[in-house]
């Protein structure tokens, strides 16, 4: 059965570079068995309701600036599949989670960035998904859930985002071996109950975790909640493994964790 994963995207500047975490992302798409089909849960589409994509191919969205040109050279244009979104909308109705369909919008770099390493021939079609900031952690992990059986199918949950992810602290100029302390400790609290399938207390995390307020600030939970996105799609299995993790500009985490 293919696992679920969550993938940290890092800054748009992975996509043109050859690094510890490039590289095991490269290899990673080489090793792991390879999807029919990929459903991506990005922490830079937000709504309020939950969003399906349904497109023939996707145009790439350059949701950044003031980095190299060559960044917005980049084009993805994997294909859509639009049975599988059917059936994504027809899972969703029967667990009664609401859902629009967005016929047009194209992948964001939280999307194209970890799919072009992964996948670079863009030859896998791709079920673009919303995350939802203002539900609770319950519910984001219903909303993965829902989509368990599509493992069974040989699809591809990924959640795309960042277990320490706070641009207010980022030291952009200090690419070296140093982390912080804090985002260390809130790894590791999260390492442990993430092992542990330990739901309600990785449910209240913002009470429970250490330096929850740095490292998932209240502005930016958005890159951290793709995680229970992911977790959900493996709830059948309940098993864990932390595959990588790698820091930069002192405490942005590149963590990658695969479920079931």
């Amino acid at each position: 059965m293919m696992p679920s994963l969550f993938i940290a995207h890092g800054a748009p500047l992975l996509a043109i570079e050859d690094n510890q975490y490039t590289q095991f992302l490269e290899e990673l798409g080489r090793t792991l068995p390879r999807p029919q089909a990929i459903v991506l849960f990005s922490a830079h589409w937000e709504a309020n309701t939950q969003q399906v994509s349904d497109v023939d191919e996707y145009s790439t969205i350059h949701d950044f600036g003031g980095f190299p040109r060559a960044l917005f050279e980049i084009e993805y244009p994997a294909k859509g599949d639009h049975e599988l979104s059917k059936d994504i909308q027809e899972l969703f109705s029967a667990h009664s989670i609401s859902y629009n369909v967005h016929p047009e919008r194209g992948l964001d770099h939280g999307a194209w960035v970890v799919l072009k390493m992964l996948y670079p021939e863009a030859d896998i079609p791709v079920i673009s998904m919303s995350v939802n900031p203002r539900l609770t952690p319950a519910e984001q992990y219903e909303i993965g859930k829902a989509l368990s059986s599509l493992r069974e199918r040989d699809v591809l949950v990924i959640g795309s985002g960042g277990t320490v992810h706070n641009l207010g602290i980022l030291s952009m100029h200090d690419d070296s071996d140093t982390v912080d302390e804090w985002a260390l400790e809130f790894d590791a609290w999260l390492e442990q109950h993430v092992n542990g399938w330990n739901l309600p207390t990785l449910f209240d995390y913002e009470d429970k975790a250490p330096a929850a307020s740095m490292a998932v600030p209240p502005y930016g939970n958005e890159h951290f909640i793709p995680i229970f996105y992911a977790m959900g799609a493996a709830d059948d299995v309940k098993e864990a493994k932390l595959l990588h993790r790698s820091y930069r500009y002192r405490n942005l985490s590149h963590s990658v964790w695969q479920f079931g």
